[in-house]
C-alpha cells in the first residue's frame, strides 16, 4: 500500500491535474476502509468534495476530519511526505467507518454489501469502498466537463489496479451505470450484461427505469497485473439517486450479490 500511495501522491504535485476540479490540498483516498484486510470492495467513481468540506465549502477539522490535507500534516507540498505521512495517511483510510464516515452515502451501498455477510461497519469480515479515480474533485461527478473526466481517468486509469494487486480483494461490486461504463473502460474489456425485472424502477409516467446486472472477472486492470482473477459484479442503479431506489429493488440487487458470491468467498 505504501508504494501505491506514494505513486497517488507523486501525481498530486505534478501537471497532470492542472486545470482540473481535483481538490490538490486534499491527500489521495486509496481506499475507504481496511484493504489490506477486504475481501469484498465495492467501487465508485471518485471521493465527494464532502469527505474534505462542510457544506459551506470550510476544511473539515479535528473531530470532523475525514481524511488528512497539507495542512493537518503540515506540510508545503506533497512531494514532502515521507513514511510518517504516509502512515498517518493509511490509517485515516483503514478507521475510516470507525470515525466521521459519511453515512448518508455509505448506509445505503452498506444494503447491497451485507448480501455477502460482510459490512463497511464490520470488524470480522470488513469491507472497503475504493474509487476509480482515488482523488476528490470540488464539482461532482455529472457536473464535470466530459473533457475533464476523460483526463482524469485516463491519468489515473492503473490506480485501482495498482491498489488491488496488493490487496486480498477477491470481489469487486459496482455501484451504478457510469462506474460500469468507466470501469470497462480502464479494463479494456466488457462485462456480460442480463435485463432483472425485479429491479425495475416504478415511474409515474408509466416508463419504469429497467434494471440491469454485470458480471465478469479481470486480471488487470490498464496494465497492471492482478496475479489473480477477480470477480465483478455490477448493477446500473444509482443506490443513493435523489430519485429514489425502492427497498424492493435493493433487497433483489442484494440478495443477487449474495447468490453471485456463494462459494467465492468461503
Amino acid at each position: 500500500m505504501h508504494v501505491a500511495l506514494m505513486t497517488l501522491l507523486n501525481r498530486m504535485d505534478s501537471a497532470v491535474f492542472d486545470g482540473t476540479s481535483v481538490i490538490r490540498w486534499g491527500a489521495p483516498v486509496p481506499s475507504f476502509g481496511d484493504l489490506s484486510s477486504s475481501l469484498v470492495a465495492t467501487v465508485g467513481l471518485n471521493p465527494s468534495n464532502r469527505e474534505f468540506v462542510d457544506l459551506a465549502g470550510h476544511e473539515l477539522r479535528d473531530t470532523y476530519r475525514r481524511f488528512h490535507t497539507l495542512g493537518s500534516l503540515g506540510l508545503d507540498a506533497w512531494s514532502d511526505a515521507d513514511t510518517r505521512h504516509l502512515q498517518l495517511i493509511l490509517r485515516s483510510c483503514r478507521t475510516y467507518f470507525h470515525n466521521n464516515p459519511y453515512d448518508r452515502w455509505f448506509k445505503k451501498l452498506d444494503q447491497i454489501v451485507c448480501g455477502t455477510a460482510f459490512s463497511f461497519y464490520g470488524d470480522l469480515y470488513p469491507a472497503c469502498h475504493l474509487d476509480l479515480i482515488p482523488y476528490a474533485t470540488t464539482t461532482k461527478w455529472m457536473d464535470l466537463e466530459q473533457r475533464e473526466k476523460t483526463a482524469l481517468l485516463d491519468a489515473t486509469a492503473d490506480a485501482l489496479g495498482l491498489l488491488l494487486r496488493d490487496s486480498p480483494v477477491r470481489v469487486v461490486i459496482l455501484n451504478g451505470k457510469t462506474v460500469v461504463q468507466q470501469f470497462q473502460y480502464i479494463a479494456g474489456t466488457v462485462l456480460d450484461q442480463k435485463e432483472m425485472p425485479d429491479w425495475s424502477l416504478p415511474r409515474e409516467s408509466g416508463r419504469d427505469i429497467n434494471g440491469f446486472a454485470y458480471v465478469g472477472s479481470v486480471h488487470q486492470l490498464a496494465g497492471v497485473r492482478l496475479n489473480r482473477d477477480i470477480l465483478v459484479l455490477g448493477y446500473n442503479h444509482n443506490i443513493q439517486s435523489s430519485f429514489g431506489v425502492t427497498t424492493e429493488a435493493i433487497r433483489a440487487i442484494r440478495d443477487w450479490v449474495a447468490a453471485q458470491t456463494d462459494g467465492v468467498l468461503r
